[in-house]
């Protein structure tokens, strides 16, 4: 590598902008080149389920800078092109217009993308996925001319786009396999929350159901038909499935795969020279032991500066627990830790959960997992500083309101 090869990061969303700023702020004069396929410049993610499709917020305000900031850093922005696959070996990027683009470091930042159901109409256009601005933007005008939306999947996605959508005004009626919304991530007891908060402000939640087809007439949906024969009109209808990372640039390139891009606690892959960072890195975390691919909005912002770092020959580590937030009618909440599905045994709650302000913990063998703040303020340092002593909690002290949570820092 020569000090004229470029640092190239594909994919320009939150993760690319950050190591790209990080970059600059850590002294590398090279040239540096942020390549993605929409055309607008890097924009982050949870405005388009909150405040920008409730009409909050305007467009430049989900930027992470405005475009003119990468000129002023001397960093290259290619929008609107894709990448169509990688080099190794000769350590270039082939892009859609078949140009060729050397680079010393790689930096993959490619995202997920909506998991699409293979199901009757679905597979003709019907129904609107939500994961870009431009989808935002379908769905916010359909909130000004639609009266009734049914939303497949009551995950975090499909929930807080229903909060919207009540706001809005329209009939919203949330359809979900599992037998509560959530269930899967935060357990029967606080899913219950989610299922009950939606259904006292007016959403229609059918839980333990099966979708047979999305019914309409060519691209446009007019409802959705259940395996047991009901029939749910609409006016449109939102898919909220998940999302699956964008491999395939990697996989073709021929890093190894394994529920994302298998980087190490460095964002390093499989190859010395290229990176990974945001929804598609699963990234081995130090601190739990384990390979992580973590799906939200702080783990983007936070891995690309840390990409960067290793890009740059520095001893950076990617040690941040897991954190995501969500905003939907009266309720707040963050959530900081990591309790997977089976492996907590006790889920307890600081607080009156009918009083709207509550703090749930997950814990296996006494041991704190993870903490969920609602409606309660600056307290999510302390839960990671907590889950980081690694020591059993006394749960009486921990559930009491009127016990300091740093009261328990120490063992």
């Amino acid at each position: 590598m020569s000090r004229d090869d470029p640092f190239v990061i594909v994919g320009a969303g939150l993760a690319g902008a950050t190591a790209a700023q990080s970059l600059r702020e850590e002294g590398f004069s090279g040239p540096v080149v942020l390549i993605g396929d929409e055309t607008d410049p890097p924009y982050e993610r949870p405005p388009l389920s909150k405040d920008y499709l409730m009409g909050r917020a305007d467009r430049e305000a989900t930027f992470v800078h405005p475009r003119h900031w990468y000129a002023d850093q001397g960093i290259e922005l290619r929008t609107g092109v894709a990448v169509t696959s990688i080099d190794t070996t000769g350590h270039e990027v082939i892009l859609a217009d078949g140009s060729q683009l050397g680079y010393g470091k790689l930096l993959l930042t490619t995202g997920s993308s909506p998991r699409r159901l293979g199901i009757p109409g679905a597979a003709r256009g019907r129904g609107l996925y939500l994961r870009r601005l431009g989808d935002s933007d379908r769905i916010k005008s359909t909130f000004l001319t639609a009266s009734r939306l049914v939303i497949i999947g009551g995950g975090w996605i499909g929930l807080e786009t229903a909060a919207a959508a009540r706001a809005a005004g329209l009939d919203v009626t949330v359809l979900e396999a599992g037998e509560l919304p959530l269930v899967r991530v935060l357990g029967v007891r606080v899913a219950q929350i989610f299922a009950d908060l939606h259904r006292r402000n007016g959403v229609h939640l059918r839980c333990s159901v099966q979708i047979a087809e999305i019914t309409g007439q060519d691209d446009h949906a007019t409802g959705v038909q259940l395996t047991d024969g009901s029939h749910i009109p609409a006016d449109e209808v939102i898919i909220g499935a998940g999302i699956t990372p964008n491999t395939h640039l990697a996989e073709q390139a021929g890093l190894k795969i394994d529920n994302g891009i298998r980087v190490d606690a460095h964002l390093r892959s499989s190859h010395d020279d290229v990176y990974a960072a945001g929804d598609v890195a699963n990234a081995y975390h130090p601190l739990l032991h384990r390979h992580l691919r973590v799906e939200h909005w702080a783990n983007a912002l936070h891995q690309g500066p840390v990409a960067a770092g290793s890009m740059l020959g520095r001893d950076a580590a990617f040690d941040r627990l897991p954190y995501f937030f969500t905003d939907q009618y009266d309720l707040s909440m963050e959530y900081t830790g990591y309790a997977e599905p089976g492996g907590y045994d006790q889920v307890v709650i600081r607080g009156e959960v009918d009083s709207g302000e509550f703090i749930a913990f997950w814990l296996r063998h006494g041991r704190l997992l993870a903490g969920m703040t609602v409606n309660t303020w600056d307290v999510a340092d302390t839960i990671a500083a907590l889950i980081g002593t690694d020591h059993r909690m006394d749960i009486g002290r921990l559930t009491d309101p009127r016990t300091p949570l740093e009261a328990l820092l120490e063992p």
